[in-house]
């Protein structure tokens, strides 16, 4: 997901985005070109041109700088989800907040290419970046079962760690449809994403966004066999 600037951001806000962009990455282009295990917090600091005090400002440890990729945008979806119109169904608040923060992944995609690259060949970072990602659906899930009124008491941004003895008491107090909008949002962006990697000399990632939620919002239908095909079913 994007680090963008969506208005109404203070200064000191968008400046701590950006130096968390900047690490983010230097890290990962360094580990594109070196491999992981070679890269140091002090390369990653002297890269994005900061100091490696700064750099646990914003990071524990140095592996959190390759697993951490998207905690910014992540935390923002769940606040635009709750900040979205009462009206608007759940699964079209999702979508909006997402597409919020999906808006310059056009513009990113070689960043996250690398990425995916740099996790590939980091079996340990790899697990590490499933680990966070499953942290984020469930605490994305907490945020849509708030949203539809049926929030756990357990409910907080200050959330104990996936795996932790407070983490299974978490799921049993959500319900089957929060953890399924989630799980369904999710792996919407990454299809679409990885739908439009491979067309992006066809197709602009905003219209394979759209048209994946799109198939949602519609039940997912079959396609008709003798209908012309939509522009990202090509």
């Amino acid at each position: 997901m994007t680090e963008g600037n969506p208005a109404g951001v203070g200064l000191r806000e968008r400046k701590k985005r950006a130096t968390r962009a900047a690490l983010v990455a230097a890290a990962v282009r360094l580990a594109a070109e070196h491999g992981a295990e070679h890269v140091t917090v002090d390369a990653i600091s002297e890269a994005a041109g900061v100091s490696a005090r700064t750099f646990f400002n914003y990071f524990d440890a140095r592996d959190d700088v390759f697993v951490m990729i998207g905690a910014d945008a992540s935390a923002r979806v769940r606040q635009a989800v709750l900040a979205a119109p009462a009206e608007l169904p759940p699964l079209q608040a999702l979508r909006d907040a997402m597409a919020t923060e999906l808006a310059e992944i056009e513009q990113q995609q070689e960043l996250w290419r690398l990425h995916s690259e740099v996790l590939r060949r980091s079996p340990h970072l790899l697990a590490r970046s499933l680990g966070a990602h499953m942290a984020d659906e469930l605490a994305l899930a907490e945020t849509l079962a708030e949203r539809i009124g049926a929030g756990s008491p357990l409910f907080s941004e200050d959330r104990p760690a996936l795996g932790s003895p407070d983490d299974e008491r978490r799921r049993r107090a959500l319900g089957l449809y929060p953890r399924l909008l989630a799980a369904v949002g999710i792996a919407a962006v990454r299809v679409a994403v990885e739908h439009w990697c491979v067309r992006q000399d066809e197709l602009a990632f905003v219209d394979v966004f759209r048209e994946t939620f799109e198939h949602l919002a519609a039940g997912l239908p079959a396609p008709s066999p003798a209908g012309p095909a939509g522009p990202a079913d090509r």
